[in-house]
């Protein structure tokens, strides 16, 4: 379980990285707020500019001034300002190259078990497995799942994505599109905890629809005074209280388990 688990993680994180690469290749990004740009002229070192989007989505260039540039591409950008050097009469076809050196405009954040949390800039194109590339990938006790959350106050909404059917399955619609402001959050990985009468106690990882034989096997099967009869599983209950469960070996686990296993009285 855990080898086919870690080629998934590095599947997971070789498509993001080829994915994010595609993103930023179609050049799609519009300017925002905040956004540095670096601009050329080509034969016309002279107006090579840096200069930041400002707060009424315009950015300054010699010669034409203020240029409104918010929402649009680079390649767009570009097109705008040598259509004004060359309609005010300064350079005839001139050859404009913009390109955005850091991305201010919109920002996701990724909290939780992913390499790298923080902040990061968000492309208009920008789809999960791109951000997650960003952050380094989840972290080897991170969960399969993580949490979206998209939107504030009452339009707020939460999303659980497998990331494990993203690529196994290939469920493809799970690698949706992220918006800014967007919060990723990649909870610690499940876990059960085993004690008593077995070879292994102690605190392992919670496996999806994992049953109590499985369980058993995990912690290395039952000592020679274990006995099957009597098993119990404490379970934390909704108000927060722990709840004692009777357990057959089908059945199914659930975060935070903890299984005893009694000591045969013969």
């Amino acid at each position: 379980m855990k080898v086919n688990r870690t080629i998934l993680i590095y599947a997971l994180m070789l498509f993001a990285l080829l994915s994010a690469a595609t993103a930023r290749a179609t050049g799609d990004y519009g300017l925002s707020t905040g956004d540095l740009v670096r601009i050329t002229v080509y034969d016309h070192p002279d107006l090579g500019t840096e200069t930041r989007v400002n707060e009424q989505g315009g950015i300054l260039f010699p010669l034409v001034g203020e240029v409104p540039v918010s929402g649009m591409t680079a390649n767009e950008a570009a097109k705008r300002i040598a259509k004004m050097l060359e309609a005010g009469g300064f350079i005839n076809s001139p050859q404009v190259n913009v390109v955005v050196m850091e991305f201010k405009g919109q920002e996701v954040s990724v909290l939780g078990r992913v390499n790298r949390p923080g902040k990061f800039p968000l492309q208009k194109a920008s789809r999960l497995t791109d951000i997650l590339a960003q952050a380094g990938g989840v972290t080897p006790d991170g969960a399969d799942t993580l949490i979206l959350t998209s939107g504030k106050g009452k339009n707020a909404s939460r999303r659980e994505i497998d990331l494990i059917a993203l690529l196994r399955d290939g469920a493809h619609e799970l690698n949706v599109d992220i918006g800014n402001d967007d919060i990723l959050f990649v909870p610690r990985e499940p876990r059960f905890y085993i004690y008593g009468e077995v070879q292994r106690p102690g605190t392992f990882r919670l496996e999806k629809n994992m049953t109590l034989v499985q369980a058993l096997s995990v912690g290395g099967g039952l000592t020679l005074r274990g006995t099957q009869k009597g098993i119990r599983i404490l379970r934390r209950g909704e108000g927060g209280s722990m709840l004692e469960v009777d357990a057959k070996l089908a059945d199914s686990l659930q975060a935070d388990d903890v299984i005893f296993v009694k000591e045969s009285l013969f």
